[in-house]
């Protein structure tokens, strides 16, 4: 295995003067960058549009991408805007209200000159999404939009249930079908100068699909549901020492024995895209496959529920075998039941190890950078940690005690310490968050998971260039390029 390192930094992040990253300038930036410290890989979160919360891990599609993300520049000089039709903002958080607001109504007056004279390859983009995911994705999207952006459950049974004539949404289908070929066209653009700079792109995979998504609404056979369509079981994660009442995901599970009657097709089209956007994939909750928590739909917490057994390595085998071999990163974090460390082993994809968890005062500790395997990811942290410099920050007496004596340092500077003694584990690769190559405070952190409000709305101001001399010695010196 070669010894890699990399940089996660979300698209979102990204500097620019339209209230959130995108696909442009700011992004081929980051690639040079990357490049320039030796850094050979970028973690991305979901690029796919974001819904209520703003998270990627809640879409309306897992096959769709973020409309957000495209270039307004590259629409500029394509003659599709104006410099005056499009608003600039402050560079800063992002705003999702204020995007909501504006950002499609700036797009539909891209549509309107593009549909007039479509370039050639947006018709070949149709061809090859359309059956897929593309035409049951605009569709959606255009009846949820004539339906006020209510959840599908709400809507009229015909459309609901899927036997309305459909017709009369085919115009507003299309500007959603424009929005995907802009998306696909730029990053499969900035892909493809990643990696002519030797820079390999790690997508993020949620393991579930939100219910209000075109994921459920055009499959529902492949999900537990009842016969009005309302969930009869969700995911979740049981009671433990982090909450007394466990987790309430409210997504719906997987109808697992129907997916393998079927081969397993749904997520082998899933997968096949996912491979056609990214060079790595990574699985959240990848336990997942293993086993899952099941609770029944309409609880208040997750007090109630049963563990239920994954489809296992045979989902992996039917994979392999329509796609062949493909990198994985399996998220292998929290309590494991031994089926879930015998999935792992079985099917070798790397698993995850985050320093932060590391200091308990166990030597032993699977996640201190000393106890490393070389087949595993390690991370500082990760979207749902606090910054490095913000966590270390909030210990107390005893707990900074802890840290230092267990690593063998007295002094503060501890995201720049903890980065170092990663880059010299045994791990095969490691992935540091860019808030801690900055030395970022809390206030920049991604994501307080079970919240909502302020999250993933974190931007970089720009300060990475001047790194990257620093970055690269770090590798060269524990020979990561």
């Amino acid at each position: 295995m070669e010894r890699k390192a990399g940089v996660l930094m979300h698209v979102s992040s990204l500097p620019g003067k339209y209230g959130i990253g995108s696909l442009g300038k700011a992004a081929y930036e980051f690639v040079d960058f990357l490049a320039a410290a030796g850094l050979s890989l970028w973690q991305v979160l979901p690029l796919c549009p974001t819904s209520y919360g703003d998270s990627p891990y809640q879409s309306p599609s897992v096959f769709a991408g973020n409309p957000y993300f495209i270039d307004l520049d590259a629409l500029i000089d394509a003659g599709l805007l104006c410099r005056g039709e499009v608003r600039e903002y402050r560079l800063g958080s992002v705003d999702y209200a204020a995007l909501y607001a504006e950002r499609y109504d700036t797009l539909r007056i891209a549509f309107g000159r593009f549909i007039a004279s479509p370039q050639a390859g947006y018709a070949e983009f149709k061809a090859k999404h359309g059956g897929v995911w593309l035409d049951d994705y605009a569709l959606f999207m255009a009846i949820k939009e004539a339906n006020g952006m209510r959840a599908w459950e709400s809507w009229a049974d015909e459309y609901k249930y899927r036997t309305a004539d459909m017709n009369a949404f085919a115009d507003a289908a299309e500007f959603y079908k424009f929005l995907q070929y802009e998306f696909y066209t730029q990053w499969q653009s900035l892909k493809a100068y990643a990696n002519g700079r030797g820079v390999s792109i790690i997508g993020d995979m949620p393991i579930y699909v939100a219910y209000d998504s075109v994921d459920v609404w055009s499959n529902p056979r492949q999900f537990m549901l009842d016969a009005d369509l309302s969930r009869k079981t969700v995911a979740g994660v049981p009671p433990d020492y982090f909450s007394a009442t466990g987790q309430l995901w409210g997504n719906p599970l997987y109808d697992w024995e129907y997916m393998a009657e079927r081969g397993y097709d749904w997520w082998i089209a899933r997968m096949r895209n996912a491979f056609d956007m990214y060079d790595v994939v990574r699985i959240d909750h990848f336990r997942a496959f293993a086993d899952y928590y099941s609770i029944p739909a309409g609880r208040d917490d997750a007090c109630v529920g049963e563990w239920l057994a994954g489809p296992g390595k045979k989902f992996f085998d039917a994979v392999e075998a329509a796609l062949g071999k493909k990198s994985i990163i399996a998220e292998d974090l929290g309590e494991l039941h031994d089926c879930v460390r015998e999935l792992v082993a079985a099917v070798g994809f790397p698993g995850m190890k985050v320093l932060q968890f590391a200091f308990d005062g166990n030597p032993h500790n699977e996640f201190l950078y000393t106890n490393y395997p070389e087949n595993c990811v390690a991370y500082t942290g990760t979207h749902d940690n606090d910054t490095t410099r913000g966590w270390f920050d909030a210990l107390d007496d005893n707990g900074k005690a802890t840290v230092r004596r267990t690593i063998g340092y007295e002094g503060n500077a501890m995201a720049k310490t903890l980065v170092q003694r990663l880059f010299a584990s045994n791990a095969d690769t490691v992935i540091v968050p860019m808030q801690d190559l900055l030395n970022a405070p809390t206030s920049a952190r991604m994501n307080i998971p079970s919240t909502t409000g302020g999250n993933w709305s974190w931007r970089s101001q720009d300060k990475w260039t001047a790194k990257a001399a620093s970055i690269r010695k770090l590798v060269e010196k524990t020979k990561r390029i």
